[in-house]
């Protein structure tokens, strides 16, 4: 005689049954934290491996695939526990023993976390933050053996969130929504709730919560609307685009490498940024800003003075300017180990006397008048200059493109110390 087994999941609100009724093979969600976008992909998860499916699903943390993981082992239990599917709880595997039915949950920061599988549904959970060639170039072939179906889910993300992303432009999965929406054909769909849909959370505690947010926060995060322009930013992604250009003049004036420093590893990326001027037009021609060490930002900052064939480093003094001197002088001290014809770089430090957005203001204005040019693309410099409120903290891109141009624009008073290695 057969055995019925029970297999409990959450009852899914609106939105969220939706995107689980959905027959479009690629689906794109927008959600509000707290919306239910995990829970609810939990509840399409299990439908379809209940079907006899293969699922992955990929979040860039361990902790986001153990609230989706949760959810699954929770609806799943009876016929765990009954010995009916098998689970594995150091690989989050559970499987129909003897098939290819199958759900597996793993963190995904980039591609090369999913080599080596396949599946009927791929699932990406904040998409915002995972390398895109997790898709195109990994994910995509996954599902050529069944013509599988694949969704995206993301929260948009916020300038802090962004910048820890592995993505190379922060807004992939924005662009893939708008792609999504423009489709015709039903083989994209694109979902949109916010937090307050979600009826299962505490709506008074919501209003008090968003008491405390920034206007363009409580957008983002809350209503889930792709914000790529800040209200009150200093530059407007169309005025970028308006000047940019594919190729610098063939000889600049001056050209300087700005280093924005970070003290440690693991903490915020060190801002270098290339910029040179002619005329009265100014350029900004390379983005190399790292995470890493000391060593690690000071030595791609060395790299980018010789590719530029810049005139000078500048850094500023009173956020670690010293250390910026100091790690650069060792680095070219260790180089002449092995090449004594390297010589000394001039490294600038600049002081800074006036708030950050005193001294942001004479550099967006030159991009107002059409006078500043990016030479090439550069998304998560932009996404810096254009999300930025003033008085809020300045990220290190812009802190680093607002430097290179003060030091080459004229009448901005700093204190420059013109030979900081005196008395090595």
């Amino acid at each position: 005689m057969a055995v019925e087994y029970t297999v409990t999941l959450p009852e899914p609100h609106a939105k969220q049954e939706a995107f689980i009724q959905s027959v479009a093979k690629r689906k794109v969600i927008r959600a509000g934290r707290r919306g239910g976008k995990t829970v609810g992909i939990s509840i399409y998860a299990v439908k379809r491996f209940m079907e006899g499916r293969r699922l992955l699903y990929a979040a860039p943390t361990a902790e986001q695939v153990g609230r989706f993981w949760t959810t699954i082992t929770r609806a799943l239990s009876e016929p765990i526990d009954a010995g009916v599917f098998r689970k594995n709880e150091t690989e989050h595997i559970i499987e129909l023993p003897g098939t290819e039915q199958r759900i597996r949950a793993k963190t995904a920061w980039n591609a090369d976390t999913l080599r080596g599988d396949y599946a009927d549904d791929l699932i990406f959970d904040e998409w915002q933050l995972i390398d895109e060639d997790a898709w195109d170039v990994v994910g995509a072939p996954m599902l050529l053996d069944n013509n599988g179906d694949a969704t995206f889910i993301y929260t948009p993300p916020s300038l802090h969130s962004r910048s820890v992303s592995k993505a190379r432009d922060p807004q992939h999965a924005a662009k893939m929504f708008e792609m999504a929406k423009r489709d015709t054909t039903g083989r994209w769909e694109a979902f949109h709730f916010t937090s307050m849909d979600n009826p299962y959370i505490s709506q008074i505690a919501l209003g008090e919560i968003t008491k405390d947010m920034t206007n363009l926060s409580y957008r983002m995060e809350i209503l889930a609307e792709d914000v790529n322009e800040a209200p009150g930013s200093l530059w407007k992604r169309d005025t970028i685009e308006k000047s940019r250009l594919v190729k610098a003049p063939d000889s600049m004036a001056r050209v300087v490498v700005a280093v924005d420093p970070s003290a440690t590893s693991e903490g915020d990326e060190a801002g270098i940024i290339t910029a040179g001027m002619l005329g009265d037009h100014y350029y900004t021609t390379a983005d190399d800003s790292l995470q890493g060490s000391p060593e690690m930002w000071a030595q791609a900052a060395i790299t980018a003075y010789h590719r530029a064939r810049a005139d000078c480093i500048v850094a500023e003094k009173n956020n670690g300017g010293e250390m910026v001197a100091s790690v650069i002088k060792q680095a070219i001290i260790n180089a002449r180990s092995t090449d004594k014809t390297i010589g000394d770089i001039p490294v600038k430090l600049v002081w800074a006397s006036r708030g950050k957005a005193t001294r942001a203001e004479p550099v967006s204005s030159i991009a107002e008048q059409g006078r500043d040019h990016h030479v090439g693309k550069f998304p998560a410099l932009e996404d810096e200059l254009c999300l930025w409120i003033p008085g809020d903290a300045s990220p290190n891109r812009l802190d680093a493109k607002v430097w290179a141009y003060t030091e080459l624009m004229s009448g901005v008073t700093v204190e420059v110390v013109t030979d900081p290695f005196a008395g090595w």
